[in-house]
């Protein structure tokens, strides 16, 4: 496959977090990669490096600079807000089908594994109109689902789920990214989704600051070989 688009139940669940891991695994094993995030809220001109795109960059091997940012995630908003909101905030608007060229425009230039990380949630919109699943259904993009192990993730992670086959998407993946000081045990959110989806892959988050690689975090290349990224 050429491009994987990673997508979530909602924010901050862990798809940066994934998709730098999976990019420093590949790096690593010596295929090329890439990744873009088209769409960021919550952007720091000041923090770059602590930004999404700056994770995705760092991990790249690239220089962290506001020209590669404007490169990998064209659509920047400052306000921590649902991207149509934060947009509005700065008398903007997003074009959908601009994200949608975009994303395509991607996959057609870059060879080698692209990555392709959302924003938000699968149901998150990003003007009066569309959401993330509209920009998922329109490019047909196999797809990894990130959530997290917080309690009530269950139910918001089948409802994803639900969505995303009822529009026939390829679901490569869940992944449960472990929520820091959730009371609820990665492994039994792991195995109360995996009833109802399969494969659903969970993944410890370990001390915080540290992101250790995608082989690290999932103990073998089990986890890769369900996801056929191996």
């Amino acid at each position: 496959m050429s491009a994987i688009f990673i997508t979530a139940t909602g924010t901050d669940v862990g798809k940066t977090f994934l998709a730098a891991s999976l990019i420093r695994h590949f790096r690593q094993i010596g295929r090329a990669v890439h990744a873009i995030k088209p769409v960021v809220s919550g952007f720091d001109p000041a923090q770059i490096e602590a930004s999404d795109p700056g994770v995705l960059l760092s991990a790249l091997g690239l220089p962290v600079t506001m020209e590669e940012v404007e490169r990998i995630s064209p659509w920047r908003f400052r306000a921590p807000l649902s991207p149509d909101t934060a947009a509005a905030r700065e008398g903007r608007r997003i074009d959908v089908d601009q994200v949608i060229a975009c994303c395509k425009s991607a996959v057609a230039q870059h060879r080698g594994i692209l990555l392709i990380e959302g924003i938000g949630g699968i149901m998150v919109p990003l003007d009066a109109r569309r959401t993330v699943l509209d920009v998922l259904t329109a490019l047909r993009l196999p797809l990894i689902l990130v959530t997290g192990s917080y309690l009530g993730t269950i139910s918001h992670t089948l409802t994803a789920i639900d969505a995303l086959l009822r529009r026939d998407m390829d679901l490569l993946a869940t992944i449960v990214s472990e929520t820091p000081g959730s009371t609820v045990p990665l492994e039994d959110v792991v195995s109360s989704i995996a009833n109802f989806a399969e494969p659903v892959i969970g993944l410890p988050r370990g001390r915080p600051g540290t992101a250790p690689n995608l082989d690290d975090l999932f103990s073998s290349q089990r986890a890769l070989d369900m996801m056929n990224l191996g």
